[in-house]
């Protein structure tokens, strides 16, 4: 594998866009930011190619998360390339995660340590739910309450420790509405779900962030709320979504808006960031 250049960057978008529905996180992040920078979404990036043409990406962002795209299955040659360098994680397809994993030899303690179904659907066939409720932007629904629902959500989905999670709830928010990225399901003043993109690009989203508080759970109001915030994106010319689901009960929830399994998602979270060794 050899760092990429910025005269590799188109060569790459279209190997990434070729496996988009598993290369989410780092096409999108290539197109917003690029292979430079100090926030956490800029990553540094590697390519592997035979006769000529890419076969395999490796992403590693500024924050530590690894991001493989590799269907060449070169577990060690990733390793041999991340070695020296501090990671945070692994999140991707489930055999290119645990590949990566094994070989670079990672171990816990993991606060995450999660194997997901994947689901895709084609926005055409969205099966568009009635019931109670429309979506606003995020910005618009009761703060305190949605910045509630961002801490439960990291505690609850992504296992995050209850202090780092209060600090960062606030980041969260702040930068969910300056994307615009997300919405709540209203009922007059009250909200009763959330939702959103959590990658987006031209043709495709991802949906995430989808959090119904405990005491209106079994109701469908999560189902409402990603159909409509779908529903939006289709008719702004999105044609695909993509997802990965927590649980059984979330699971049912996609597969009744239309969404179809296509494979397994792996999420890895260090407690620690760990040195990868050579």
């Amino acid at each position: 594998m050899t760092p990429a250049v910025p005269a590799d960057l188109a060569e790459i978008d279209a190997f990434l866009s070729a496996h988009v529905t598993c290369a989410m996180f780092p096409l999108t992040n290539l197109r917003q930011h690029g292979i430079s920078g100090d926030d956490p979404q800029p990553q540094h990036l590697w390519l592997m190619r035979e006769a000529g043409q890419v076969t395999d990406v490796l992403a590693l962002t500024h924050a530590g998360m690894v991001l493989p795209v590799l269907p060449s299955a070169r577990y060690k040659t990733a390793a041999r390339v991340l070695a020296g360098r501090t990671v945070s994680g692994i999140i991707g397809r489930q055999d290119w995660a645990r590949g990566v994993e094994k070989a670079c030899g990672l171990h816990g303690p993991y606060t995450l340590n999660r194997d997901e179904p994947h689901f895709a659907l084609d926005l055409p066939d969205l099966h568009l739910p009635e019931g109670t409720g429309q979506t606003v932007p995020l910005a618009q629904a009761p703060a305190d309450t949605i910045k509630s629902w961002i801490h439960a959500y990291m505690i609850e989905a992504l296992n995050t420790p209850k202090a780092q999670a209060e600090t960062e709830v606030f980041t969260r928010y702040d930068r969910y509405v300056a994307a615009g990225s997300h919405v709540v399901l209203m009922d007059g003043s009250q909200p009763l779900a959330m939702c959103g993109f959590n990658a987006r690009l031209p043709l495709i989203v991802q949906v995430g962030g989808v959090y119904t508080p405990p005491a209106l759970r079994g109701q469908g109001h999560a189902r409402r709320a990603i159909g409509q915030h779908l529903a939006q994106a289709r008719a702004a010319g999105v044609q695909r979504a993509v997802l990965f689901s927590a649980s059984e009960q979330a699971s049912n929830t996609y597969r009744a808006l239309g969404f179809s399994q296509i494979g397994q998602w792996t999420l890895l979270l260090l407690a620690n960031p760990q040195v990868i060794r050579g």
